[in-house]
């Protein structure tokens, strides 16, 4: 069933509507609120687990939307996290395929306790558990050379494995992207507008794919590459950083398209 809406809103988590240090979003509560109030969801789309993302669309009230899930490679249906891991099995079965030389380079959830999660991470334990869920991807650190990482990437790609860079970790998965699950959502949606929200390479697609681009700063990491349709302004960059320039962004485009709560 097709649902009409005047914005759809595409955001990923950590270091953009989430803070890198503290992960709150409440510097996104006034925007966040405010979209509430003229009827745009908001699609949290990040390379988190469905159990993770799920608790926070509780938290930030967002639990009526889809999400899209582990960087694409899932989608997350109105809070309904599943229990199906195929993906994740077939992707731990092909690293054990992988040289010794290379593997010992990558050190993926799969190969880290609850507790070790918690620590790379940063998560308190019970959030580190559900990160600890994979159903569709693994993330994990490189250690190695960019030469070695190569080689790794390279005994994967015939079983159909591929990686993204997003925040700290290398995540593997079988190709699809955040953007791929972007078109189904909008198909469901038929959104008058779109904006998407990120910080890393592994959203690079969809704020390209979307009406509007927000790149949101993040001191933490390197600054995204000129993307297409920067130059012509249909992509931003903020100047303040994570949710107050997620804030800002939003409710400056809200204003920008004329979306108020009295023209609903």
């Amino acid at each position: 069933m097709l649902r009409k809406t005047p914005l759809l809103v595409f955001t990923d988590l950590d270091g953009t509507l989430i803070d890198h240090d503290t992960y709150s979003a409440a510097a996104a509560f006034p925007a966040l609120q405010a979209l509430k109030s003229v009827g745009a969801p908001v699609i949290m789309a990040s390379s988190k687990t469905a159990p993770e993302i799920a608790s926070l669309q509780q938290d930030l009230d967002l639990e009526q939307w889809p999400a899209i899930v582990e960087n694409g490679a899932g989608l997350l249906l109105s809070g309904d996290a599943g229990t199906e891991n195929h993906d994740y099995d077939l992707i731990r079965a092909a690293l054990c395929k992988v040289p010794a030389d290379l593997r010992q380079f990558y050190r993926g959830f799969g190969d880290m306790t609850v507790a070790e999660i918690a620590q790379t991470t940063g998560l308190p334990y019970g959030a580190a558990a559900m990160a600890a869920k994979r159903q569709f991807s693994e993330p994990g650190l490189w250690s190695g050379s960019p030469e070695k990482r190569d080689a790794f990437l390279a005994v994967l790609e015939p079983m159909g494995i591929s990686a993204r860079e997003g925040g700290r970790f290398l995540t593997l998965s079988f190709g699809q992207t955040k953007a791929d699950r972007m078109a189904d959502v909008i198909a469901d949606f038929t959104p008058l507008h779109t904006v998407a929200l990120g910080d890393a390479p592994n959203d690079i697609e969809m704020l390209e794919a979307a009406d509007f681009g927000v790149i949101v700063a993040n001191p933490h990491r390197r600054p995204l590459p000129l993307l297409r349709g920067e130059k012509e302004g249909r992509i931003i960059r903020t100047l303040e950083v994570g949710p107050i320039g997620w804030n800002t962004a939003i409710l400056d485009l809200l204003a920008r398209l004329n979306l108020t709560k009295k023209d609903q």
